[in-house]
C-alpha cells in the first residue's frame, strides 16, 4: 500500500462563464475541514508502523489551461497510457514521497471547448479506492452548493488494531517470500484493454455448463487474465503463478467498521498454483481456484490483521502475481 494511485475524470463543458477550477478549490476546502487527516503527513513510528500528524499543511492543488479539445483527446483514446498524462497531473517537485510529503494532489484543467479535466493522485496508505470516491463525491456535493455532504467521514483506524499479543488463526500465503526474479524491464509494455458484454459473453460461454450460468463476472475474467498473464510471462513449471485477490471488508460484522469509513478496507487472499497447472487445466479448473481465494470470512480478516501486525509487510508486488480487487 506504500503507494501513489492516479486517476483522471474528463467532464463536458458544463455553464458558460463559470470556471471549474474556482469552484472545486473552494469546494476541496471544505470538505478538508471534515477530512482532515488528508491535509497532514505520515511519518514512521517504531516497527515501520505509520502514523498520521495532523499538521494541517494542507494538500496540492494545480490549475492548468490546456490549448486542446475534449473531442481532440477522446480521438486518441481516453485510456492509458495517455500520451500527456504527465501535463494532465504535474508531479510537483518533492511531492510523491510516502512520508512528509502531501497525501493528494489535485490537478484541474481547462480545455479550449470549455471542457475540463479533473485529475488525482493519493497516497495509498491512507484511504482505499472506495474511501477516495467517498471523499471525491464530498467535494462534488459542496461544489454543487449543498450545505453539507451526504455521508459524514469517520476515522475509526483503531479498529483495525490487532489484540497484544496478535493471535492469528488461519495461514496467509500472503506473506510469504516468493522468490521469483522479475522479468526484464524491456519486456513489459502497458496497454489497456475493454472487455464488452459480448466478450464477457465468449469467455463464459468457454465454461462447463454447471459454471457458464453460475460463474460471476468477476470469476470468470479474473481467471481468464490470470491465465494470459502466466502463459505471456512463461513462467517455469514447478514455480508459482500466485493470483492475490484484494476483498472488500466492509459490511464485516467481525469488524464492524461504520458507515463513513474512509480508510483502507480490504484484505488480501492469495491462491498459489503451479504455472503447468494454471495453463494445462481448463478454465473451469482455474475458477475453481479463484473461487478459494474469494472466501474471506470475518473469522480470516481479523486473522490477517494479527498476522500483518506481528510480521513484515507482505511481499504483493512480485514476479508474476497477478492482483485483482474484489
Amino acid at each position: 500500500m506504500r503507494m501513489h494511485v492516479s486517476l483522471a475524470l474528463f467532464y463536458r463543458r458544463g455553464e458558460d462563464g463559470v470556471d471549474p477550477a474556482g469552484i472545486i478549490r473552494r469546494a476541496l476546502g471544505e470538505a478538508l475541514v471534515h477530512y482532515y487527516p488528508l491535509a497532514g503527513r505520515l511519518r514512521e513510528v517504531e516497527n515501520r508502523k505509520l502514523v498520521v500528524d495532523c499538521t494541517g499543511e494542507g494538500v496540492l492543488f494545480v490549475e492548468a489551461d490546456a490549448d486542446v479539445r475534449l473531442a481532440e483527446l477522446e480521438a486518441v483514446g481516453l485510456r492509458p497510457p495517455l500520451p500527456c498524462w504527465d501535463q494532465l497531473l504535474f508531479d510537483v517537485e518533492a511531492s510523491s514521497g510516502v512520508l512528509n510529503c502531501p497525501l493528494l494532489l489535485i490537478q484541474v484543467t481547462r480545455l479550449l471547448c470549455g471542457s475540463f479535466v479533473f485529475a488525482l493522485r493519493f497516497n495509498h496508505t491512507i484511504c482505499d479506492g472506495i474511501g477516495i470516491a467517498q471523499f471525491m463525491n464530498a467535494i462534488a456535493e459542496l461544489a454543487r452548493g449543498l450545505p453539507s455532504t451526504t455521508v459524514a467521514p469517520v476515522w475509526s483506524r483503531e479498529l483495525l488494531e490487532a489484540r497484544d499479543p496478535p493471535m492469528p488463526s488461519f495461514t496467509h500465503r500472503e506473506f510469504d517470500l516468493l522468490l521469483q526474479p522479475p522479468p526484464p524491464a524491456g519486456d513489459m509494455v502497458m496497454r489497456s484493454f475493454t472487455f464488452g458484454a459480448s466478450d464477457l459473453a465468449a469467455i463464459k460461454k468457454s465454461l462447463p455448463l454447471p459454471l457458464r450460468d453460475t460463474a460471476t463476472t468477476f470469476e470468470a475474467l479474473t481467471t481468464f487474465l490470470w491465465r494470459a498473464r502466466a502463459a505471456a510471462l512463461e513462467l517455469p513449471p514447478g514455480g508459482n503463478a500466485p493470483l492475490m485477490i484484494a476483498a472488500n471488508f466492509r459490511g464485516a460484522a467481525e469488524m464492524s467498521l461504520p458507515a463513513g469509513y474512509y480508510g483502507n478496507a480490504a484484505v488480501p487472499s492469495t491462491v498459489m498454483v503451479d504455472p503447468a497447472v494454471l495453463r494445462g487445466g481448463s478454465l473451469g479448473d482455474a475458477v475453481a481456484l479463484v473461487r478459494r481465494g474469494e472466501g474471506r470470512g470475518d473469522h480470516r480478516i481479523r486473522s490477517f490483521h494479527y498476522r500483518r501486525d506481528g510480521a513484515a509487510r507482505p511481499a504483493v508486488l512480485v514476479a508474476g502475481k497477478h492482483v485483482r480487487a474484489l
